[in-house]
């Protein structure tokens, strides 16, 4: 994709970009992306990788252009991370220059020069010497919420992510989708995609006010009323939620809701949506279609759409995509070309992408997702944890003995404890919850827990060489694991 002859095609009067104050057309955009190109090459080192970590804005997609039409290397950090994730990812990308919202926040990550000040976000470069990635031809290095404390970075180039959303343009075209409301962090591969670049390709209007307006928290703090009051006022045609946020609007939301006339199109994905939440949306009128993606695929791999739906699948395999089944069920994707950052490739065989989920291809082709091969959660905000990291850092405690991490597509995670010890009661197993989270990001912190006896070889909870016999486990403690989720009470 030429980011120039995309500007040259763009409507010339209609407003492209807005956060509600502010709105740029085809003119202003252009001049945006070129000022912004021109600080960038003004840099000590012009070609060493762009870090950007700032809340939704016009600018950010105009930061996103520019490093496009210089063929630049930008690394999106998630508001999310901890600084820890920030500073790994710094140094893994090799990172020469940050963009954020005050340069005292850059300079705290190593980045005290100020290059360029004058726009809404602040241009700082490091005066260190940056570590030299294998980062030739990558456009966006997008790094995951992590299913560790250091998460992995998904190398993609240009082409991948606009053919991406040319495939979504023509897939919702019959919409006529005139306005897209982003809720979702631009950081977060599939908003960046799914949202302005496939309304840019139509010619649309992208809103991106602050993700607070929207009623978004940090990772996994949402305000359903904040978020329905927005689409109102700016009359979306179409949203991109994660199963959480849409259950958060049905609960907050009435048939009839007045606020939700506009909508046109929302899609859902980042996890596995309950047929009965798909039900609930689809009663109070709203146009719900649940898709599937992975950032080794730059996002969107399968959706449903209008007339070509069918409900618990996540659709028919996008244009761009070939979709297969394994012998062992594990869904295969063609032609990805996807890599991790420091790694030759993303496992796959003869050019299928082995994407570690399990599903089957109905006879009309539509995909529908049956786990996972390795136990990875997907809270319900879209956020991966692998469960042994939380596993860790309590055990690490000292106070928990064994500990099992649950929560798939819940708004929280809960764990069952085993004491270490008769001494430690309750208030000492609450302590130690408290001392992990305060070394975990929100998304893989501890909301809930219930205090359990050890999982044993004996028992049948665990395996000779010590490790947990997870599925055992959630059977066994089916009800405790639910009262995590559905119990207000606090932990005993």
């Amino acid at each position: 994709m030429a980011i120039q002859n995309l500007l040259d095609s763009l409507p010339v009067h209609s407003v492209l970009l807005t956060d509600g104050s502010h709105e740029l057309d085809r003119a202003a955009l252009a001049e945006r992306v070129r000022q912004a190109g021109a600080a960038l090459e003004a840099r000590a080192r012009p070609r060493a990788p762009v870090g950007i970590l700032a809340d939704n804005s016009p600018e950010w997609l105009v930061v996103d252009l520019a490093t496009q039409m210089l063929g630049l290397t930008l690394v999106p950090l998630p508001l999310f991370f901890t600084p820890e994730q920030w500073m790994h990812v710094i140094a893994q990308s090799g990172m020469g220059a940050l963009y954020c919202a005050d340069p005292a926040q850059g300079a705290a990550l190593g980045f005290d020069g100020l290059v360029d000040g004058g726009g809404p976000l602040a241009l700082c470069e490091t005066s260190r010497e940056p570590a030299r990635a294998a980062l030739d031809g990558v456009q966006k290095l997008t790094f995951t919420s992590g299913t560790t404390s250091a998460p992995k970075g998904v190398c993609l180039i240009t082409e991948q992510q606009w053919e991406v959303a040319g495939a979504l343009r023509a897939g919702v075209a019959p919409l006529q989708l005139e306005r897209h409301l982003c809720v979702l962090p631009f950081a977060v591969l599939l908003e960046n995609i799914a949202g302005p670049y496939t309304a840019l390709l139509s010619g649309a209007t992208t809103i991106c006010p602050p993700l607070a307006e929207v009623g978004m928290r940090g990772a996994s703090a949402f305000d359903p009323q904040a978020c329905l009051d927005a689409i109102a006022r700016y009359e979306a045609h179409s949203v991109t939620l994660v199963p959480q946020m849409l259950q958060a609007l049905v609960a907050a939301s009435r048939p009839g809701d007045p606020r939700l006339r506009s909508l046109r199109f929302v899609a859902v994905g980042g996890g596995k949506m309950p047929p009965q939440l798909l039900a609930a949306a689809r009663a109070l009128g709203l146009p719900v279609f649940e898709g599937y993606g992975l950032s080794e695929c730059a996002s969107v791999v399968a959706l449903n759409l209008p007339g070509a739906e069918r409900d618990g699948s996540v659709g028919r395999p996008l244009a761009h995509r070939q979709v297969a089944i394994a012998a062992d069920g594990e869904i295969l994707v063609q032609d990805c070309a996807a890599r991790y950052l420091g790694l030759e490739a993303v496992s796959r065989e003869e050019g299928w992408l082995a994407t570690g989920d399990l599903g089957h291809l109905d006879e009309e082709g539509f995909l529908f997702i049956d786990g996972r091969k390795k136990d990875i959660l997907i809270t319900g905000f879209g956020r991966n944890v692998s469960p042994e990291w939380p596993e860790a850092v309590l055990t690490g405690t000292g106070a928990v003995a064994q500990a099992i991490v649950v929560g798939e597509a819940q708004p929280w995670l809960g764990a069952l404890l085993v004491p270490a010890g008769p001494g430690v009661d309750a208030a000492a197993l609450q302590a130690a919850v408290e001392r992990a989270n305060a070394s975990l990001p929100d998304y893989a912190r501890i909301q809930r827990w219930r205090a359990v006896p050890p999982f044993l070889p004996a028992n049948g909870l665990l395996t000779p060489n010590g490790r947990l016999k997870r599925e055992a486990i959630r059977t066994q403690y089916a009800n405790e694991i639910a009262s995590l989720f559905t119990q207000p009470e606090s932990n005993p």
